[in-house]
């Protein structure tokens, strides 16, 4: 699931930070990190738009 993949490179990020990692390593992560964070929110709007839509026909 998204989520678990989101917790593994948030992990793997504070782990280059903490070991003071090279910094392009550190913004490859991070920038891998955000693209998970959007695609996420980008499935819970989707659901969010389909029960809406779901409602707005049983009206």
């Amino acid at each position: 699931m998204i989520t678990d993949k989101i917790m593994k490179l948030r992990e793997k990020l504070d782990e280059l930070i903490n070991s003071n990692a090279d910094y392009d390593a550190i913004y490859h992560v991070s920038i891998e990190l955000d693209k998970l964070i959007l695609d996420y929110y980008r499935e819970q709007n989707e659901l969010v738009f389909k029960k809406l839509k779901q409602k707005e026909g049983k009206v």
